[in-house]
């Protein structure tokens, strides 16, 4: 390295990107019904704002191994900063839909670098009993960001266009490109590595397909030809990409590390809270909004005490982390995640504004205690080597488990609600349709939660019985095999 490292510049300028990168992820879901009135479209259509996001994200995060190993550390930050700084601009000017998710698909093109970057450099530059803190304050860029998102959308929106959220963003990347340019320096060398383009292939279409069919399911049906067809080309892809990557003397994507049992036990835990966590921010806008009529700004406010909880939080849970150990944190947070989901479960058109807001404080607090931890309580057991494919791996699949979830509960509300549509008719003919709408969607709401909450639980079941790894076992488990 030719620099030493100064962590007092290097990461807060990181904090700082990966912060603007993911508040893109969220920022428009209380804005969703909105957009879906201006552009003239329905919900399966506008949410691919947020599962293209995240679908782009997941396809190019396991690139990111390879470009760490091929790029600087400077060459792909500004990289990802470049990205999100074109994708926001075009979203600033879009004059309809296509042109807006075009400029979503670039800032995604960003993100996509950025956090897999951001957590190796904190596995280089921190020692192992350091992490678990560092790790915290990375959880208020992954956390908060996407939980402040909407707040912050919610005040542009009531008092300006939804436009301004992106332009008013363009200049804060741009300082962040110059503070960068300026102060960030390299931890890592690089070496002349060759892309596997059939595995970016095999994944690509992959994921691309299993998604698009987990979308349109909602509209088509579970038994249409169409949706049948993409999820088993998508599986069928994804089995192949999978066997490359275990026979490949050099890897896209390095699978070995799910030899370390606490690996992939945090990662099948992080997959499942992943899932009802965007089930959460897409559901509860829609609820408040179209079901009860709340204003963009009544959503956000809702909102904001958990995202100040949540980032009051994060840091916290990284130090009990270092000092406690994965399994009693992670219990922890699901305790607070569990009743906050049942109790969504039995919505109604009176459940008042003040539970919700406490309810959602108190879901806020068990993420804090999950999502970092979780990520950081695996990671620690590989090995140097493995670290970069460990965190291309972990945010992979956060990634895809948050893209594949929310088509999953945007296809479950959509479905349920048309269900309970047909029943309400047959049931009760003086029904008028908005009246019919209305009580649809609050059942087809609930339906979507309580299938989040049997998700919770199976998270809450695989922790309980997670074993404890003795300190250095699993870096030597994986180093025997290699």
């Amino acid at each position: 390295m030719n620099h030493p490292i100064n962590k007092k510049i290097l990461m807060p300028v990181m904090l700082l990107g990966s912060f603007l990168s993911i508040l893109n992820q969220t920022i428009l879901n209380v804005a969703l019904p909105d957009l879906m009135n201006e552009f003239e479209i329905g919900p399966t259509t506008v949410q691919w704002l947020i599962t293209g996001f995240m679908l782009v994200n997941g396809i190019l995060v396991p690139v990111t191994a390879f470009l760490m190993k091929r790029f600087t550390t400077r060459q792909l930050f500004l990289s990802s900063m470049a990205f999100l700084f074109v994708g926001t601009f075009f979203c600033a000017i879009a004059p309809g839909f296509k042109i807006l998710l075009i400029g979503r698909l670039f800032q995604a093109a960003g993100a996509g670098i950025i956090m897999p970057l951001l957590m190796t450099v904190v596995f280089v530059v921190f020692p192992k009993e350091g992490r678990g803190t560092a790790m915290g304050f990375i959880g208020l860029a992954m956390i908060f960001a996407p939980a402040i998102g909407p707040t912050l959308a919610g005040f542009v929106i009531e008092y300006s266009s939804w436009r301004w959220i992106f332009i008013g963003m363009l200049p804060l990347v741009a300082v962040v490109i110059l503070l960068s340019l300026k102060f960030l320096t390299n931890v890592s060398e690089t070496s002349k590595s060759k892309l596997d383009l059939t595995s970016v292939f095999f994944s690509t279409i992959g994921f691309g397909a299993l998604l698009f069919g987990l979308s349109n399911a909602g509209d088509k049906g579970w038994g249409s030809a169409e949706v049948l067809i993409f999820i088993a080309m998508g599986i069928i892809f994804l089995i192949l990409f999978c066997q490359r990557q275990l026979t490949s003397d050099d890897p896209l994507l390095d699978l070995s590390v799910f030899k370390v049992p606490m690996f992939t036990t945090t990662t099948i835990i992080s997959v499942l809270v992943m899932f009802v966590m965007y089930a959460d921010m897409i559901l509860l806008p829609i609820y408040l909004q179209t079901s009860r009529g709340f204003s963009v700004l009544d959503t956000a406010l809702l909102l904001l005490p958990g995202a100040l909880v949540n980032a009051l939080m994060s840091p916290v849970s990284g130090r009990l982390l270092d000092k406690f150990g994965p399994k009693p944190i992670v219990i922890t947070g699901l305790l607070f995640l569990l009743p906050s989901i049942w109790g969504v479960t039995n919505l109604t058109e009176t459940t008042t504004y003040n539970y919700l807001m406490i309810r959602t404080v108190f879901l806020r607090i068990g993420l804090s205690f999950l999502t970092m931890p979780l990520n950081t309580a695996g990671l620690n057991t590989l090995p140097t080597h493995l670290s970069s494919h460990g965190s291309a791996v972990t945010n992979t699949v956060r990634q895809l488990a948050g893209s594949i979830g929310t088509a999953l509960i945007i296809t479950i509300f959509t479905a349920r609600t048309s269900s309970h549509a047909t029943e309400l008719a047959d049931a009760n003919q003086s029904f008028s349709p908005s009246q019919l709408a209305l009580k649809s969607s609050i059942l087809g709401t609930n339906d979507a939660y309580l299938f989040m909450l049997i998700l919770g639980i199976i998270a809450f079941f695989v922790t309980v019985f997670m074993r404890k790894e003795r300190s250095g076992e699993g870096i030597e488990a994986t180093e025997e095999k290699n």
